[in-house]
């Protein structure tokens, strides 16, 4: 089955096929670190880390870079706000960056180049655009011709023609850059500096360089002069991704990327995400002030096609809690009951082809998560409902051998999609509630002697105890008690 991708340079859903067999060079535009990360960034990166797993789980060896812009404007001001640097305002967001996307489950990519860290590739390329007549100096400032690219557009599908006619009477012709400028359309690579603002010594004098230089720099520096994927949110395709095309392809007469891939924009309550608004949402008031697990926000950005809007309302976070714990009882199966049952969690079962087949083409139809999620949900459902059979009736009504293969089926599916239990709760199963099953089982057994020597207050505390650990007990006719953790 051969994965296919929409890809927005096309316009059209196409076969994936990578420059260099069983290699993939990808790369993801990231962060301005100057705030924490709200539902837009959850989203976008969540989706790209499914696009990474799943080429990974594929057999494709997968080089993933996402950079950090570090030289803004807003770190410029949120450093003034502060009355801190730059370079500080940078590390801490960076830094918060990190912790909220191991919360989601985000694997780290393989390298994170930051603009301050690739200044001498960012001043290397607009030299060479420079000396290819793309680019002129104007008081200190550098900007790219914009109309000297005949291929400007292309990503984007806007016509400068077009753009012109929108334009009229927009500019502001006592803006000291807009006067700098032969063309409107030009935008800035380097900019003069500034008083008491950071910058650095070039050919065109002190200054920083423009944010689009920056990822057109860093992506060559890392991964080369073509890419195969290059990914990010549908509001950077103009003019963030359309001026990186026109920056390096101007240099180096090749495609910057065989395929653009855009993640649609998150609304909130159907309007969209502003501060001005008040429904602006950043990831870590969602998890820790909304009490949202983390798992459900990764399930709530899956039941949409990655591509297309998503609205973020009560009713629909809900779904997503439901969906995390149908699924979340479905992997506990195996942790719970497997011995019980007879299985070697240390034995991989072989996984049902028929279900992986049904996931794969769920996947390779443009990462349909939806229809993927549904292969998942059909397993755990099953899963629970055995064991909702075990705990009332002590035994299974399908083969276990046939359940196990399910359940490692659901699990190692649930790992492309980064929906995964804790993994102290996954990798030490026994103890998920700080008790060991045989500490558990003595735990009856005092609580069984304590009824019989009629000590119904004992027993009742070990009970509430148990239920306070997770644990329920079922007693059963003949003095026989069974227990399940929650």
């Amino acid at each position: 089955m051969t994965l296919t991708l929409y890809n927005t340079l096309t316009r059209r859903q196409e076969p994936f096929e990578p420059t260099e067999p069983g290699q993939v060079r990808m790369y993801c535009c990231g962060v301005t670190v100057y705030d924490y990360c709200h539902l837009g960034h959850a989203r976008s990166y969540i989706i790209w880390d499914i696009l990474r797993r799943y080429l990974q789980w594929r057999g494709y060896a997968v080089r993933y870079v996402q950079n950090f812009t570090d030289i803004d404007d807003k770190i410029l001001n949120r450093a003034r706000q502060e009355g801190s640097s730059m370079e500080e305002v940078a590390d801490r967001y960076t830094q918060a960056y990190f912790e909220d996307m191991a919360r989601l489950n985000v694997l780290e990519a393989d390298a994170y180049p930051r603009a301050t860290h690739t200044l001498d590739g960012i001043k290397r390329l607009i030299a060479q655009l420079e000396q290819k007549g793309f680019a002129y100096p104007a008081g200190g400032d550098v900007y790219y011709k914009v109309r000297q690219f005949p291929d400007y557009g292309k990503l984007s599908g806007r016509q400068l023609a077009e753009m012109q006619a929108g334009a009229s009477g927009r500019v502001e012709a006592e803006d000291p850059e807009e006067l700098k400028k032969q063309d409107p359309f030009d935008f800035a690579l380097w900019k003069a500096a500034k008083p008491g603002e950071p910058s650095w010594e070039s050919p065109w004098g002190a200054g920083r360089p423009g944010w689009h230089i920056e990822c057109s720099a860093m992506v060559r520096e890392v991964l080369g002069e073509t890419i195969d994927i290059h990914v990010g949110g549908a509001d950077l395709i103009f003019p963030h991704h359309e001026n990186e095309i026109a920056q390096s392809e101007a240099v180096t007469g090749q495609a910057l990327a065989k395929y653009w891939l855009h993640n649609g924009m998150v609304a909130v309550n159907g309007e969209k995400m502003s501060k001005s608004l008040g429904n602006f949402t950043t990831i870590r008031q969602l998890l820790d002030q909304g009490g949202v697990d983390p798992m459900a926000l990764r399930l709530f950005v899956l039941q949409a096609n990655y591509r297309k809007p998503l609205d973020f309302t009560d009713e629909a976070i809900a779904s997503a809690e439901n969906g995390w714990t149908t699924l979340k009882d479905g992997l506990r199966f195996g942790y719970e009951y497997g011995s019980k049952v007879g299985w070697d969690l240390g034995a991989i079962a072989p996984e049902s082809d028929a279900i992986v087949e049904r996931f794969q083409a769920a996947m390779n139809d443009d990462l349909n998560t939806p229809s993927a999620l549904a292969v998942l949900f059909e397993l755990a459902k099953e899963l629970r409902r055995q064991g909702n059979i075990w705990v009332h009736e002590g035994k299974l009504d399908m083969d276990s051998e046939q359940l196990q293969q399910q359940w490692v089926t659901l699990r190692e599916l649930g790992k492309v999609l980064g929906l995964e239990m804790n993994p102290v709760a996954e990798n030490s199963a026994s103890q998920p509630a700080g008790l060991s099953d045989q500490e558990i089982e003595s735990l009856i057994q005092d609580r069984l002697a304590a009824r019989q020597g009629k000590n119904f207050a004992e027993a009742d505390r070990i009970r509430n105890q148990l239920q306070e650990l997770g644990i329920t007990l079922i007693d059963k006719p003949g003095g026989v008690t069974q227990w399940h953790r929650n």
